[in-house]
């Protein structure tokens, strides 16, 4: 498990780099302004200043794991940063029951976890229907 064993408020994009195992140039693509919906690709991720500097708090840094731990397992790519940015949003810990299939998730062979994958999608869109 990576620890934050600074006492410092904020990092900068070279020190998370390092801690998470990261490239920077990914950290700077999940927060950049996709030129197509002119939006964050995913929110929350860094805090700038007014000179447009990524600085990273704690709270960053944990939702920055967790992207990593959604799109990446070892060097298998997962999902798309779309797709990412929906989980984390989502907030899954409101639902108990995605809470549970996370964790029965990694027993499953590979055809039930196509079927758990689906059905967080469909859950997911339901629930983005009903906001």
């Amino acid at each position: 498990m990576i620890k934050l064993v600074t006492n410092k408020k904020y990092l900068n994009i070279s020190e998370v780099s390092k801690m998470l195992q990261i490239e920077e140039h990914k950290i700077r693509y999940w927060d950049s302004i996709d030129p197509k919906t002119h939006k964050y690709r995913v929110e929350g991720i860094s805090t700038k200043s007014k000179g447009g500097t990524r600085y990273f708090n704690k709270e960053n840094i944990k939702k920055l794991k967790t992207l990593k731990n959604i799109l990446y397992d070892g060097e298998k790519y997962n999902y798309s940063i779309k797709l990412a940015d929906k989980i984390l949003s989502s907030n899954i810990s409101k639902n108990p029951q995605i809470d549970r299939n996370n964790l029965e998730y990694q027993s499953l062979n590979n055809d039930e976890k196509i079927e758990q994958i689906l059905n967080k999608m469909r859950l997911l869109l339901k629930n983005n229907k009903d906001n």
